[in-house]
């Protein structure tokens, strides 16, 4: 197993995924037991194929359909332990299709689906989870609540029993970045039913946001900063009906599972 800090440059930041590379399919209580075990928001894990690598990841409570750090992971370690002579890798997903990483000098580009984010009206608990109301509310995968700046966004105290009962996977907060941060737009992301409190930083809630962001800003290409704890930095680019989503990764550990 190696544990990989994504969209960081360097360690204890970004957003630690595990990374499990087998020769076949465990059972499924087996892959979600290590990955309760882990309790990172994300462990993934693959399979060779002839031509790149099947891919599955696991929250502490849940198997889930697409998550962009645990990709970005992965890929470092096809790069650096797997494949090293690669300078592309295909991974095949249950529900997101195809998904390519490409080296890019030291940062790492993913190929992502673009995720529509509709207005809505929102249902209490968005912002009585918040504890802060938000200017607009879209709705797609995940709830995206829209904030005016990005101190709102930094000062949002959630209470996570009831994010959890939202219908939705979880709960987007973003804001414009402001000259002060450097970065075109700021979010936080939100995910309890699925085990991970506050994700520090979420790929997947980037393929709402870039879409989002670019039709506000007017730009195709993005820069983006996650404001948790943690936080992360990504480089965000709209292409039609993908989003490229480019970041660092920086390794924390290796080591066995004994089971």
């Amino acid at each position: 197993m190696y544990q990989i800090d994504a969209f960081s440059s360097a360690v204890f930041g970004g957003n630690p995924a595990a990374v499990v590379p087998l020769d076949a399919w465990l059972d499924d209580e087996t892959l979600q037991t290590i990955a309760t075990e882990n309790n990172l928001s994300e462990t993934a894990y693959t399979v060779p194929l002839d031509d790149g690598y099947e891919l599955r990841w696991f929250t502490p409570s849940a198997e889930i359909d697409l998550c962009g750090h645990a990709t970005l992971a992965t890929a470092y370690v096809v790069f650096n332990y797997l494949q090293p002579q690669w300078q592309n890798v295909r991974f095949q997903t249950r529900v997101s299709g195809e998904l390519t990483v490409t080296r890019d000098g030291t940062m790492l580009a993913m190929d992502f689906p673009a995720m529509a984010a509709e207005p809505c009206n929102p249902p209490e608990g968005v912002a009585a989870g918040l504890g802060a109301v938000p200017d607009a509310v879209y709705a797609g995968q995940d709830f995206l609540a829209v904030f005016s700046s990005a101190a709102e966004v930094l000062a949002i105290e959630p209470d996570y029993t009831v994010l959890s009962t939202l219908e939705h996977r979880g709960v987007i907060v973003t804001a414009p970045g402001g000259d002060d941060c450097g970065a075109d737009f700021v979010s936080r992301f939100f995910c309890p039913k699925y085990g991970v409190p506050e994700d520090p930083v979420c790929g997947s809630a980037h393929c709402m946001l870039t879409p989002y962001w670019a039709e506000v800003t007017g730009k195709s290409a993005l820069l983006a900063h996650q404001v948790s704890a943690r936080g992360g930095v990504l480089h965000c680019t709209l292409n039609g009906g993908r989003v490229q989503l480019k970041g660092e990764a920086v390794q924390y550990l290796e080591g066995q599972i004994k089971i």
